[in-house]
């Protein structure tokens, strides 16, 4: 029986029943791929059952086990983790077949990234290095040194170029494909594990082998192709089978669009190595896996015509759009995403990661309450990995605060403080700063409006209570920081500072939670009422506060932190405000939601309350970055205004490592979040031609 007659009989026995669409709606319409005559939805999969596994293995028929490990992962996307797990472990009981081996340390990569914990990384890597064992084991063998050296002469002996990957059999191929794969999974891994510069170093060059590899089989496919076209055959060569393809775009877009994230400068001088970042290649690369394209809602490639990797790929897109849009601007497209993830949560409805990509995505439209629904419906639908609830955790933590639910966000707080192990120190001052926020809001008889909370003990908290314990987690934040390739993590160095700081100014920050709000983008993509009932309200009563004192500073919490908390407010201001006037580009603005201040107004007082920042900002004793934030702010407010030259001059002085600001103290040096801003700095320079800022 050929593959396509196996195919049409699985799919028969499919169930065709109409599905339920993310919204809740009954979809009966979607676009039908038709396989001899059998028309199907496109996101229909070809399993109802285990494939077979062929038992006993031989290395030269790896290639018949993708099939299983197609089905593997659709169980680990439609939340079936541990069955996935089982299955894999069932299929391959002597860890010896290629697939199998990689497809056990992926999930095995995945849950060390989720919990980062010492033994689950540990655990990760073992894995990931048998993986990367196998393939080498399946890899075609590198010639000898005379081999090597008569490779020079006749392009055809090779060992490292098109001509000997055209040399090898297909399961070689895979096996080199499978190689690059394993190697990054345990670069990684290792990067997040290793406690000194010596292993970064070598995890940093594994990942430079890595790149290498992706290379030279893109090379290979391009050239195969042109080669088919030149014979009057299709576009893509027939020869090399899906399953490659799906593999080798997802490894050649990955390695170009990390390389094109690098500031212009950097990327440069990589580039003299032979290194290239080119965004819309990669993004059109990844995006070929599926066959997504800017006219079409629906995939030009069905998921019974897909590699192997295509979802993946899928998923490395979402994770740009939505993810890395946090710190860049051009490529993003977040209208791209939502196709992505509309088709994706047919195919998977129960499938957490692509209910977290809903989530995010309704963040970036503003619709915090949106996401906040599908955040809880990622956390409902599997409870096999309780370390993927703190992702949901995290980012309700995030969208409560954009609608300024401090109940909300606070329970999501406590949850990961308790329970999550990636950053203990962030996760305490977000609580910390939520008990502050609360004990005021309660103070003042606010609140009302808000949803009942599940805050552990909330009635017996009284707001004295609840500041003591904001105390005793902010005298614990310093010591709970963590390190990266020996280096520490930027936020958990940020948020150790302001907890000292609030120890050292008698237990006391100005807008913490709104600060945070702003790092975290909860601002950027909270309705414009909520900025403009509830967020500026909080800034106009620090700022009356602190015009109280404006004519004797010590009179100000004895004197003690006047001019930061001044330039603090003033920058949030201008956030609140600049928002109200240029919302997100990518924002649904609902019309209930929209504000009552006018554009020109909201804009006028955000460009002056970014000018008081920098204008009082050598008056600030610790809070430099200040300054350098409203820079990056009044340039962004100038590029929505159209002035390019104004918003260029802004963000070259946050890049030009001039020192902006000298405090009383005379000190100069790093700020805190420096490579965050440059990073976004960078981001908006190249993007102020897209009117994406």
């Amino acid at each position: 029986m050929s593959e396509l007659d196996i195919t049409v009989e699985r799919l028969s026995a499919q169930n065709t029943e109409a599905t339920t669409t993310p919204e809740g709606t009954t979809d009966t319409s979607t676009p039908t791929t038709s396989i001899t005559g059998l028309d199907i939805p496109s996101y229909r999969s070809i399993f109802n059952s285990p494939p077979p596994i062929k038992y006993p293995y031989r290395p030269n028929e790896a290639l018949g086990d993708i099939p299983g490990i197609s089905y593997a992962l659709e169980l680990f996307l439609a939340s079936h983790m541990v069955e996935s797990e089982d299955y894999c472990n069932k299929s391959d009981v002597n860890k010896e077949r290629l697939y199998f081996a990689t497809g056990y340390g992926l999930i095995q990569c995945v849950k060390a990234l989720m919990s980062y914990a010492d033994e689950d990384i540990l655990s990760g890597i073992e894995h990931t290095k048998l993986g990367n064992l196998i393939a080498t084991q399946h890899r075609k063998k590198a010639a000898f040194f005379t081999s090597r050296l008569a490779g020079y002469v006749v392009s055809s002996l090779n060992t490292t170029g098109v001509g000997f990957i055209r040399s090898m059999t297909d399961v070689e191929r895979h096996a080199e494909l499978v190689y690059a794969e394993s190697l990054f999974e345990k670069a990684l891994l290792g990067i997040v594990y290793s406690g000194d510069w010596l292993a970064f170093i070598k995890e940093t060059l594994n990942m430079r082998t890595t790149i290498q590899v992706y290379r030279t089989l893109h090379k290979y496919i391009n050239t195969m192709d042109a080669e088919s076209v030149a014979r009057g055959g299709p576009a893509e060569d027939s020869s090399i089978d899906t399953h490659f393809r799906s593999g080798v775009y997802l490894g050649a877009g990955m390695s170009s669009l990390i390389l094109s994230l690098l500031p212009t400068k950097l990327l440069t001088i990589v580039e003299m190595f032979g290194y290239k970042g080119d965004r819309a290649e990669a993004l059109e690369l990844l995006g070929r896996a599926g066959g997504w394209s800017r006219d079409s809602d629906e995939p030009g490639v069905s998921a019974a015509q897909e590699g192997v990797r295509r979802t993946i790929c899928d998923m490395a897109l979402l994770i740009f759009h939505l993810v890395l849009s946090s710190f860049t601007f051009d490529g993003v497209d977040v209208t791209m995403a939502q196709k992505i993830i509309n088709w994706n949560l047919k195919r998977y409805p129960d499938g957490v990661f692509f209910l977290f990509g809903a989530g995010r995505a309704s963040l970036a439209r503003s619709q915090p309450l949106r996401a906040i629904g599908y955040y809880t419906r990622a956390m409902e639908v599997q409870a096999q990995y309780r370390n993927l609830h703190h992702i949901s955790y995290w980012e309700i933590a995030i969208a409560r605060m954009a609608l300024w639910h401090i109940r909300g966000s606070l329970e999501a707080w406590e949850v990961l403080q308790v329970e999550a192990t990636w950053s203990k120190s962030i996760y305490s001052y977000g609580m910390a700063v939520g008990l502050l926020e609360l004990a005021d809001a309660l103070e003042r008889g606010e609140l009302e409006s808000e949803p009942k909370s599940n805050i552990t003990n909330e009635k017996a908290r009284t707001p004295a209570k609840m500041r003591e314990e904001a105390t005793k987690l902010m005298e614990k934040v310093p010591g709970l920081r963590q390190k990266i390739a020996g280096k520490s993590i930027p936020l958990e160095k940020f948020v150790a500072r302001k907890a000292r700081k609030y120890i050292s100014q008698d237990r006391r920050l100005a807008l913490p939670m709104l600060e945070l709000a702003y790092l975290a983008l909860a601002i950027a993509h909270a309705p414009m009422n909520v900025v403009e009932t509830s967020m500026i309200p909080e800034v106009n009563r620090t700022l009356a506060e602190l015009d109280k004192c404006r004519d004797n500073h010590r009179n100000y919490y004895n004197g003690k932190g006047y001019w930061d908390d001044y330039c603090l407010a003033k920058l949030l201001e201008g956030v609140c405000k600049r928002y109200v006037a240029y919302p997100d580009p990518d924002a649904e603005l609902d019309p209930a939601q929209l504000s009552n201040i006018p554009r020109d107004q909201a804009a006028k007082e955000a460009k002056a309350a970014f000018h008081a920042v920098l204008e009082h900002g050598p008056k600030i004793d610790f809070d430099h970055q200040l300054v350098y934030q409203a820079h990056y702010e009044v340039g962004r407010l100038l590029a929505c205004q159209d002035d390019t030259a104004g918003a260029t001059k802004h963000f070259d002085l946050v890049l030009s490592g001039k020192y902006l600001e000298v405090g009383p103290s005379g000190r100069k040096g790093k700020y805190s979040l420096e490579n965050a801003l440059h990073m976004r700095t960078h981001a908006a320079l190249e993007a102020l031609h897209q009117k994406r800022l």
